[in-house]
């Protein structure tokens, strides 16, 4: 067996360990060798690599494997204030999960990506594109109603993750198997969780296509934003009821447009349907009153599906038990059941024959 170090790192920093602590617990392992080996530039015995093995409890063959996912590619909307451990844990958790569906896309067949990938250095902005994309989707002035159904029709795979960090949102990514992934926490606000999704659906349009050239000048996460405001608030369609903005009104604009008020209140800033003084006022009310932690009126969202009935496929179709299934993809048993949790679905798919 050819074990590639990289795996041993990831398999160490998923279980939380660090060098030093990993060597305490190796009988014949020093942090000295440790860090060499994982450098690519000193061995370790047969005996050490199998103790190693068993102590961090992933399957001999996942330390053959290659999983980079979203080492170059990644689009975080990540808060500052994240420690480097709560960092490590999110991105090696995403990373997993992309593994996992490139592993299940060997059996089910996904939806192909239907979006353009749209290139701002050819003359489009953010907003353009945004209501280039709402018009292949057939949406008219409308809200968007049912975001994650919408979104995997189109080929991209969503994954709501319970982390309990509040510093992250959600991340977007092509995997190592060439399939388009959000994944988003899950604990939070459904109006959040939809700008989110808007949000990243703007990166991978605009950022995931190796053959665009993205100048060090540009703030992808500010043209994400300003994708996402344009694609779930229309500046056609909504500059109209935010000339005149009144507090009272952000309630019902809310409830029409399943978007928060604070977004609601900045997207009347950005259209200039309010002034920058009137912005403030707004922003000092909606503090005072406590809507930066917790609005009122919940807004309706759909769930993601595609995942899950992927894993159900797996499991009815083609009778796979969990544990047989972490055999399959080379992973251990807590990890599946960790990131295989299946909910209630409706969109179908099919095995891949």
């Amino acid at each position: 067996m050819e074990i590639n170090y990289k795996q041993i790192i990831f398999a160490r920093e998923y279980r939380g360990y660090s060098q030093t602590e990993l060597a305490s617990k190796i009988v014949g392992l020093s942090q000295s060798n440790l860090s060499k080996y994982e450098k690519g530039i000193g061995p370790l015995s047969t005996d050490v690599l199998n103790r190693i093995i068993d102590f961090l409890g992933f399957p001999t063959d996942f330390y053959e494997k290659k999983i980079s996912n979203i080492a170059e590619n990644a689009h975080y909307r990540r808060k500052k204030g994240m420690t480097k451990n709560e960092r490590s844990q999110i991105d090696l958790s995403n990373k997993l999960l992309g593994y996992i569906v490139d592993q299940m896309g060997e059996s089910v067949e996904f939806p192909d990506m239907s979006f353009r990938m749209i290139d701002l250095e050819d003359g489009y902005t953010p907003e353009t594109v945004a209501q280039y994309t709402r018009k292949y989707l057939g949406l008219k002035d409308e809200p968007v109603r049912n975001i994650f159904s919408l979104l995997e029709r189109n080929g991209i795979i969503i994954i709501e993750l319970d982390y309990d960090v509040d510093l992250f949102d959600g991340v977007s990514f092509l995997t190592d198997g060439g399939y388009y992934v959000i994944i988003i926490n899950k604990n939070f606000s459904n109006d959040h969780k939809r700008f989110t999704l808007a949000h990243e659906l703007g990166h991978l349009i605009m950022h995931t296509s190796n053959e665009f050239l993205i100048s060090e000048y540009r703030d992808k996460e500010d043209e994400a934003n300003k994708f996402a405001s344009e694609f779930l608030m229309p500046s056609d369609a909504i500059s109209n009821s935010l000339r005149g903005l009144k507090l009272q009104y952000l309630v019902e604009l809310k409830r029409y447009w399943l978007t928060s008020m604070a977004s609601i209140v900045r997207r009347a800033k950005d259209l200039k349907c309010i002034t920058n003084e009137k912005y403030k006022y707004f922003s000092i009310e909606l503090s005072r009153r406590g809507y930066r932690k917790s609005e009122p009126v919940s807004v309706y969202i759909d769930m993601p599906n595609m995942y899950n009935e992927a894993y159900k496929l797996h499991k009815n179709e083609l009778e796979y038990s969990n544990e047989e299934m972490a055999t399959a993809f080379s992973l251990p048993i807590d990890v599946l059941t960790r990131f295989c949790c299946p909910t209630k679905t409706n969109l179908k798919l099919r095995l891949s024959i």
